[in-house]
């Protein structure tokens, strides 16, 4: 059963991930190095790079590696960007070739100095993609675009397999964790998304560990589920460094379990849940099994 409020301050041990390394790991930062590509995996401290980057997969994060927000539980640099890098989406699509993916993920910073906060790199990433290997789905996730309906519509544009996006945690805590992105902003992303596009499936996810009780968990899968989201992966937030939000208390893997089940009796048609999850955490077998579901 879920135990909401039970504080565990040291880190437990079903959150210990391997050191990563071997071939295709070293291949991979090779790669990502000699390309000039950034990655979430890296930035993000994600505690799956090992596994991931050994699986020959990465998420790609466009448009630099700093973002124009200052999340409290984001380990991205924040401050101002460079100028954009044209020649990105084709170095991102040679990558991808290189790795002969059959699924990719881009995501990005936010970048709040652009008109259209990057949409339009996401759509020429895409179609670079697209154009190397066109067998190779890609999954985009994307920022709010500071809430701006062409720039979502540039990427529904380009055709992605998936659209993600997250809401990262329950509308109480929103402000605190993002002060600035909003829950109905979220809501309001994915409610338009299904109105232009509503072929293509979207996903979100969040975080526990700020504070949040089950029951407030529950309100937000059901927000998500009623503007259309299809899969949502639940994580466990692992504090980046001191001068980030501390974690208030560590879930359990069986009350993740118990998040899972919720979501998939309201209809989701994958639920991702556990302690390591991230967004882009085994993506391609996340799509596969909602693409199951539905059919």
């Amino acid at each position: 059963m879920h135990t909401d409020g039970m504080a565990t301050t040291a880190r437990p041990a079903w959150l210990r991930a391997r050191f990563p390394s071997g071939e295709n790991y070293a291949d991979v930062k090779r790669l990502v190095t000699d390309l000039r590509l950034h990655t979430v995996c890296e930035s993000a401290r994600c505690p799956n790079v090992g596994e991931c980057w050994n699986h020959r997969t990465a998420t790609f994060m466009l448009l630099g590696n700093t973002c124009t927000r200052s999340c409290g539980f984001c380990n991205i640099a924040t401050g101002r960007p460079e100028a954009v890098d044209e020649g990105e989406p084709e170095r991102v699509a040679e990558a991808v070739a290189h790795l002969a993916l059959r699924y990719a993920v881009l995501t990005s910073v936010n970048r709040d100095d652009l008109p259209d906060g990057g949409a339009r790199i996401f759509a020429r990433t895409l179609q670079a993609i697209r154009e190397r290997l066109p067998e190779c789905r890609v999954e985009v996730l994307i920022p709010d675009f500071k809430g701006d309906e062409a720039a979502l519509r540039t990427v529904l544009a380009a055709r992605p397999a998936v659209l993600n996006h997250n809401v990262e945690t329950v509308r109480r805590l929103r402000r605190a964790v993002q002060p600035q992105a909003g829950y109905d902003r979220t809501l309001e992303l994915f409610r338009r998304a299904a109105a232009i596009a509503p072929a293509i499936p979207a996903k979100s996810g969040f975080m526990v560990g700020h504070g949040e009780t089950f029951g407030e968990c529950c309100e937000l899968l059901g927000d998500l589920r009623a503007v259309g989201v299809r899969t949502v992966t639940i994580g466990q937030y692992l504090r980046p460094t001191l001068q980030h939000l501390p974690v208030q208390r560590y879930w359990t893997p069986a009350e993740m379990a118990e998040l899972r089940e919720a979501g998939l009796a309201m209809g989701f048609a994958h639920v991702e849940s556990g302690p390591l999850v991230r967004s882009s955490y085994h993506a391609a077998e996340q799509h596969a099994a909602a693409a199951g579901q539905d059919a």
